[in-house]
């Protein structure tokens, strides 16, 4: 099971963002086809997409010599939501400080 740190520490890298979100786009990828569009190594795209693995980002199954990698949403859904749970906390305080300096500034002086 990933961890929103681990989704998170697998999307800073903007090369993996590229990768998953080829993956997305295709449905279902092996690193072969995936390098030539990335403008990488087929090396490369499969340590990337060994990261958005172990994140639960995608799922890879072998298909004959290779092994084809489909993306699984679900981890990325938790991170959004925990994103959503956060930014409504931080409305909130906006909101209230922003009503703080409104009461302020009406203050006769």
């Amino acid at each position: 099971m990933s961890s929103e740190t681990d989704v998170f520490s697998a999307l800073a890298d903007p090369t993996r963002r590229s990768v998953l979100q080829e993956v997305a786009t295709r449905g279902s990828a092996t690193a072969t086809e995936l390098a030539v569009p990335l403008g990488i190594t087929r090396q490369a795209v499969a340590k990337h997409l060994g990261v958005l693995s172990d994140a639960g980002l995608v799922d890879g199954r072998r298909a004959g010599r290779e092994t084809r990698y489909r993306p699984t949403p679900a981890p990325m859904g938790e991170a959004i939501s925990w994103m959503a749970e956060v930014g409504g906390r931080w409305d909130d305080r906006l909101a209230a400080l922003e009503r703080s300096v409104a009461r302020r500034r009406s203050r006769p002086g």
